[in-house]
């Protein structure tokens, strides 16, 4: 499928535990080419443009058993499933044995098919790439040595956590600079051209079997970050960076492939610079739970061409759910501001549900939560009517919440507007925004930012709560719309 939106919307699900609840439910086993038509449906909600089927790679055998000797990763296994069974651990998806669709999951056709079945939906697929580290018994391990960050018995002795000796091979577990090794993966050589060589192919490869690619810890791959990590034993500093050099083999077979990278340490604008679509907006996500909206604001002051190409979030796979980070009402807030900001979006299997507990990726299983049948209802009309009214289209801009001299309260409410090119056919001038993410009541006056407001009424009407005001065009220019919201409410208003 070609054609991509600008600003696409993206459902995240963990395909294991995805493909064993239908496999339960449906008493037989269910393979990506045997999900009924109503599971694709309900994954597949109106309003979403891509689904990221995380976790389809085959898992690695090796990986699978240094996981289980790891006496942390099996206490974090107890805390999110308590009764949990050896049979329910079937190892990371991101140790990955090769970048074949695993068999258990119906293979590379079986994930054809999931892509048909997406396709005739008019979703596009979205796969995973790990560029830092493989299995320690993928093929490239013994037969590629060149391609990883070697080391000797030396190693082996004063470092035993950091070092893994394999295939004849000293070999580096992976990790990232500010924190201890991975103990299931070992590490890819950034700055080898071989290395470089197989990534391009890799992801080629990858990318002729989806229509976007996630990268995991993107800037991992920075020159500047490998040389803090590895220092001489990564070698000589290549003159080029890591993405630029395989993104340009990949644009050349697959130009419209979207790549996703998962962004952190205020890399996410080098990253596009470097030929991403679209980085994770991890500073966001974390300035929402703060439930601070000043600091929010100041972030949406970026430039528009950078905000963009950011995928805004409020859980994936790595993150606690947000049912348990904020208060329902303040979720609810959230939500709103992520569905209508420009950039891409992303949301979470379970989230709409309401689900509480964050099921770390080894698992095949998670615990029963019964589901909130009311606010996945609320998600769901929130992506549809977002959709449906085409609220992200046209320009945005940040909006003043202006207070008076004795009351200052609107600093807490955040506002912005996206203008159409032209009005449609019910006569929308463009959509208004209005969210309170504080915990407490506020009052602003927003003035719009249309220079045709004087001179006649406009009907402002609330999509998500179903009234319509109508208000003086020279007043809701000049001094503004008045607003009084309580903790967590907000506007999404067509004025027309």
């Amino acid at each position: 499928m070609t054609g991509w939106p600008d600003l696409p919307v993206i459902y995240e699900v963990n395909t294991a535990v995805w493909l064993a609840e239908l496999t339960r439910a449906a008493g037989e086993p269910v393979t990506l080419a045997s999900v009924p038509d109503s599971a694709w449906d309900a994954i597949t909600p109106a309003g979403v443009d891509a689904v990221w089927l995380m976790g389809v790679w085959e898992r690695s055998p090796a990986g699978l058993q240094l996981a289980l000797a790891n006496a942390a990763l099996l206490q974090s296994f107890r805390e999110a499933l308590p009764d949990l069974r050896r049979q329910d651990i079937i190892g990371s998806p991101y140790c990955v044995r090769r970048y074949a669709a695993d068999q258990r999951f119906g293979g590379r056709s079986g994930l054809a098919s999931a892509r048909g079945a997406l396709a005739a939906r008019g979703v596009r697929l979205i796969l995973d790439y790990v560029p830092n580290h493989v299995a320690p018994d993928h093929p490239w391990v013994t037969e590629h040595p060149e391609f990883f960050i070697q080391g000797g018995d030396d190693d082996l002795t004063s470092d035993p956590s950091g070092w893994l000796s394999v295939g004849g091979h000293v070999l580096a577990h992976g990790r990232d600079p500010y924190f201890p090794p991975w103990p299931d993966v070992v590490q890819l050589n950034a700055f080898a051209a071989a290395t470089r060589a197989a990534t391009g192919q890799t992801l080629s490869d990858i990318a002729g079997q989806c229509d976007g690619i996630r990268c995991d810890m993107a800037m991992l791959m920075f020159n500047d970050i490998v040389a803090k990590t590895w220092g001489s034993r990564a070698g000589q500093r290549p003159e080029q960076e890591f993405w630029p050099a395989v993104i340009a083999e990949l644009r050349a077979r697959h130009p419209e492939t979207v790549l996703i990278a998962e962004a952190y340490w205020d890399t996410e604008w080098t990253l596009q610079q470097q030929g991403f679509s679209f980085c994770y907006d991890k500073r966001l996500y974390d300035r929402i739970l703060e439930a601070d909206p000043p600091p929010v604001r100041g972030h949406l002051l970026a430039n528009l061409s950078y905000q963009s190409r950011l995928l805004r979030f409020l859980e994936n796979h790595d993150e606690p759910r947000i049912a348990g980070q904020l208060p329902a009402v303040l979720a609810r807030a959230a939500a709103v501001t992520i569905a209508t900001l420009p950039g891409a979006t992303l949301w979470h299997e379970g989230q709409f549900e309401g689900r509480h507990v964050r099921v770390p990726v080894f698992l095949a299983r998670r615990p029963d939560e019964p589901p909130d049948q009311e606010l996945a209802a609320w998600y769901r009309d929130l992506l549809h009517k977002v959709a449906e009214h085409a609220v992200r289209t046209g320009t945005w801009q940040l909006l003043p919440a202006e207070g008076w001299p004795d009351n200052q309260s609107g600093r807490d409410l955040i506002a912005w507007a996206w203008t159409h090119e032209r009005a449609d056919a019910d006569g929308v001038r463009g959509h208004v925004v209005v969210v309170n993410l504080s915990a407490a009541p506020a009052q602003a006056r927003i003035p719009l930012p249309w220079p045709d407001l004087p001179g006649r009424d406009w009907d402002l009407d609330d999509l998500l709560g179903g009234e319509t005001f109508t208000r003086d065009g020279a007043g809701l220019a000049n001094p503004g719309l008045y607003v009084d919201l309580k903790p967590g409410q907000c506007y999404l208003l067509a004025v027309r």
